[in-house]
C-alpha cells in the first residue's frame, strides 16, 4: 500500500510539472554567469533572469575564461559568460531566448546577443535599438535565432482619448 502511494505521489509531481511547462523547469535550471565585480548591466541582467524563474549564481572574475572555454570567439563577445544546462549563453540575451533554446535543444554552443545592445535586458534606457540574438553551432558559426525590435514611443499602452 505504501509503494503505490509513494508512486500516485509521483505521478502527481510528474504531471503537475507537465501542466505548468516552461516556467517549472527555468525555475529549476540554475545559470553560473561569469562577470565583472562592478558591471551594473550584468547585476540588472542577473535580475531579469531571476525574474524569469532561473536561479543565478554570480561568479565575479571576469568572463574571458568561461568565454574561451565555451568556445565563443571574441567578435561575439559581451560582458559577460553565463552557462546553463550544456549551453553558452554570452551577453544581453532574453530569458524568453534561453528558454527556447533549452525546450529545443539544438545541437549547439549556445546563444549570444554580441556587444551590448540598447534595450536588451540589462541594457534598457532611453535609447532601444533592433538587435539579433545568434545561436551558435559547434563549428562556432552563427544563425540568426530571434529578432528582438524597439516599441514604438508613438504606440503606449496607455492611449488617451
Amino acid at each position: 500500500m505504501k509503494i503505490s502511494k509513494h508512486i500516485s505521489v509521483l505521478a502527481g509531481s510528474i504531471l503537475i510539472s507537465s501542466l505548468m511547462g516552461t516556467g517549472v523547469y527555468a525555475s529549476a535550471t540554475t545559470v553560473d554567469v561569469y562577470k565583472s565585480a562592478t558591471c551594473k548591466c550584468c547585476a540588472k541582467w542577473v535580475d531579469h533572469m531571476r525574474a524569469h524563474g532561473f536561479t543565478v549564481n554570480t561568479h565575479d572574475v571576469g568572463n574571458k575564461e568561461a568565454r574561451e572555454q565555451a568556445g565563443i570567439s571574441t567578435k561575439l563577445g559581451s560582458c559577460h559568460t553565463a552557462l546553463v544546462d550544456g549551453y553558452a549563453i554570452e551577453g544581453h540575451v532574453p530569458a524568453q531566448d534561453v528558454k527556447r533554446l533549452l525546450k529545443e535543444r539544438p545541437r549547439a554552443v549556445g546563444l549570444t546577443a554580441p556587444g551590448m545592445p540598447h534595450g536588451s535586458p540589462g541594457m534598457e534606457g532611453a535609447r532601444s535599438d533592433p538587435y539579433d540574438v545568434l545561436l551558435i553551432n559547434k563549428q562556432g558559426d552563427t544563425t540568426v535565432y530571434s529578432r528582438h525590435l524597439p516599441s514604438d514611443p508613438k504606440e503606449s499602452v496607455m492611449r488617451l482619448k
